[in-house]
């Protein structure tokens, strides 16, 4: 039995760090050289991903030598470090998306979608409407949709109905609530009244 084995080393109490080091790092990429590599190096501009391993000595050589821009020239240079600034992403002008110019309403929908208020009104010229025409509309929607439920609940019937079951229900109710299918009582004539406004208001809207 061997007790300089490395497989004791989980045991001992002050294990050989240096040899399992050598064992776990892999030899330095250095022409020559048979040092554990403790280091990592970049390759170049090109091979962003890809990694030297050198051991420290030859990790610092190679580091005072190495240039980023090696084969650049100062134009290239000066255009990448330009570009590096906003992280190497297409840009454009107010008022272009993806580098056309927008369609006003487009770019109107855009700011109403995020709810942004303009109080100084910047992005009028592009469709944008002011937060206050916005709720004015958005009210009136609402009303619009109530409006539209209190039809159909007249009428007895889910906002879901269907056109016939819609024009069925309403030639039920006319004549049950008709004078002349009540003997000429009048009674329900306020209800007939309601009745038709519901069902005209449901025709203008398209449901039926």
């Amino acid at each position: 039995m061997k007790f300089d084995s490395p497989l004791f080393d989980r045991i001992r109490v002050k294990p050989d760090q240096d040899r399992r080091l050598r064992q776990t790092q892999p030899a330095c990429d250095w022409p020559g050289c048979a040092q554990a590599a403790s280091h990592r190096a970049p390759k170049g501009r090109t091979k962003e991903s890809e990694y030297w391993c050198f051991c420290l000595d030859h990790v610092r050589e190679y580091n005072h030598s190495y240039n980023f821009f090696a084969g650049m020239s100062d134009e290239a240079v000066a255009r990448y470090q330009k570009d590096a600034v906003i992280g190497h992403r297409p840009t454009w002008k107010m008022g272009m998306l993806g580098g056309r110019r927008a369609k006003k309403p487009g770019v109107g929908r855009f700011f109403e979608d995020i709810g942004a208020d303009e109080p100084f009104e910047m992005y009028r010229e592009f469709g944008a409407r002011p937060r206050r025409e916005r709720s004015q509309r958005e009210a009136s929607r609402r009303s619009v949709r109530n409006a539209e439920r209190r039809a159909f609940h007249m009428l007895g019937l889910e906002i879901d109905a269907e056109r016939a079951e819609i024009k069925a229900r309403f030639k039920e109710l006319v004549k049950r609530h008709h004078p002349d299918a009540n003997g000429g009582d009048r009674t329900s004539e306020d209800k007939l009244r309601e009745i038709i406004e519901a069902y005209n208001y449901l025709k203008s809207s398209g449901y039926c």
